[in-house]
């Protein structure tokens, strides 16, 4: 099962991908595996030398109970200590963005692919679709 950010490949410009773990509770494992996830709109921040992914949304399970979590809550994401000080210097100094793009499981381990980042401006948004709309029409071309 994987779940994917298509927002984020529209929005920015992927310069580098990094796999991280997330630090997760019971039933939001269950629920990730029913496919409970959205990951529009959530970003990722570094804080005190750890990265925390924001505003990720994994449903209730039903089966859950009193035991169940919270939606939207903040959740620590599993990186070394090299990798997020890295992180910090492009977010710092160069002006990118953490976002996640898919959420998938390895191993029975549930991982996040992270993306940094720069954000599109409207006219590249705009050539994108161009773009987009060329392959489609190529596809339905050689069809034929």
């Amino acid at each position: 099962m994987e779940i994917l950010n298509r927002e984020a490949r529209f929005n920015y410009f992927i310069l580098e991908e990094i796999e991280a773990g997330i630090a997760l509770v019971g039933t939001e494992i269950k629920s990730i595996r029913n496919g409970k996830v959205q990951l529009k709109d959530s970003y990722v921040i570094i804080k005190n030398g750890e990265a925390f992914l924001i505003n990720s949304y994994i449903g209730l399970y039903e089966e859950g109970n009193q035991f169940n979590h919270d939606e939207r809550r903040t959740r620590k994401l599993l990186l070394h200590k090299s990798e997020i000080k890295k992180l910090e210097v492009k977010v710092k100094q160069e002006g990118l963005t953490l976002v996640p793009l898919k959420m998938y499981f390895v191993k029975g381990n549930a991982k996040v692919l992270v993306g940094v980042c720069r954000g599109k401006k409207n006219y590249d948004k705009r050539q994108t679709i161009k773009e987009r709309d060329l392959k489609r029409e190529n596809k339905s071309l050689n069809h034929f």
